[in-house]
């Protein structure tokens, strides 16, 4: 019975490690994109509201950290594996709740997106340049978007948990 149970469980993990799959050869290969034809600091006009550029990120989101002396690439780098197993731990107890699943596939992702940066180049590769007049939002790429999007579906899918419990 408990063997059965494991792999209905294994099973309906599947859409959520494939869509963290998707993600992640996404925002892979955008940024091998970058790299290859982009030099550190170049940008394409795109819009008047936004750029194409090459930015080298040591920090964590909106660059915190990046001046520090080099041990937060492997303190986030370890962060977001430690985050990773809890995540595919999170999507194995809960693979039947869509929004949920959702939201922890888009994360697992989006954190693995990065720490792939993180081990292989000392940095997260960003280059999606938002700007409107002279405000420029940081620099983000692919995984930081599906990070995003991931803790939004989670937000909500805690607003509509707390409204169905009151109802």
């Amino acid at each position: 019975m408990a063997k059965a149970s494991l792999k209905k469980t294994s099973a309906a993990m599947l859409p959520w490690l494939g869509l963290a799959l998707i993600l992640l050869i996404a925002d892979q290969f955008t940024k091998v994109l970058i790299l290859g034809y982009y030099r550190l600091g170049d940008a394409t006009y795109v819009t008047s509201f936004f750029n194409v550029v090459r930015v080298h990120n040591t920090g964590a989101a909106f660059s915190f950290l990046a001046s520090a002396s080099g041990w937060q690439r492997w303190f986030f780098t370890v962060l977001g594996l430690v985050a990773a197993a809890f995540i595919i731990w999170m999507l194995k107890s809960h693979a039947g709740q869509k929004l949920f699943s959702f939201a922890m596939a888009c994360i697992l992702g989006g954190a693995l997106g990065n720490v792939i940066d993180r081990t292989l180049h000392g940095y997260v590769v960003d280059f999606l340049d938002f700007h409107y007049g002279s405000w420029h939002f940081p620099a983000f790429n692919i995984a930081d978007s599906a990070i995003t999007v991931g803790a939004v579906c989670l937000i909500l899918d805690e607003l509509l948990r707390v409204r169905r419990a009151k109802a």
